[in-house]
């Protein structure tokens, strides 16, 4: 099924922060983070964060906290992290923040990546979810995954263009359980 948008509706630019999740890479070497951000940017939004955070479930808690904490980000992407070993810990933290999890982006995501990569797809623990009114998705390490989760699925819901619903048109309501009747 072919994307479709409402082009009489303006752009939104939406504000990002990016977390790579690894024991072993620097800034210079991180081509998962270096592709999101280069998607993120070409697409028009913002970059307004970014990091490398060790394998460590409290310390990408608490970054993931902080962020959602944070008025001027509103979405957060992390790569690393999801897959089966002992040291990958990233979607236990996220759901540590999670106040909803999104499980249709989980379910997109493997479709997506069967496509791509057949059953190896099993292997992936892809995440999505809300905290105070900030969406975060956790995504692999390979920057084949963060290309494949970015083009196919969150190029999309973070468009406010796209039809018939994204998640940008409800920014607004994700923290009104928060606010007073």
């Amino acid at each position: 099924m072919m994307p479709r948008f409402d082009e009489t509706k303006e752009f939104v630019p939406v504000r990002i922060a990016v977390m790579t999740v690894s024991d072993t890479r620097a800034l210079d070497q991180d081509k998962s983070g270096d592709t999101l951000v280069g998607r993120i940017e070409k697409a028009g939004h913002i970059v307004a964060d970014r990091l490398i955070l060790r394998d460590e479930r409290d310390q990408i808690a608490e970054q993931l906290r902080t962020w959602c904490a944070n008025p001027d980000i509103d979405v957060i992407i992390t790569t690393g992290g999801t897959g089966l070993t002992g040291r990958d810990v990233t979607v236990e933290a996220h759901r540590d923040v999670y106040e909803k999890e999104i499980e249709a982006f989980s379910t997109v995501f493997t479709i997506v990546s069967m496509n791509k990569i057949g059953t190896s797809a099993v292997q992936s623990r892809a995440t999505g979810g809300v905290a105070q009114g900030t969406y975060l998705f956790a995504l692999p390490g390979s920057p084949g995954a963060c290309k494949d989760a970015w083009d196919e699925i969150l190029a999309y819901q973070l468009d406010y263009r796209h039809l018939p619903c994204n998640f940008v048109e409800i920014f607004p309501r994700l923290d009104e359980h928060l606010r007073r009747k």
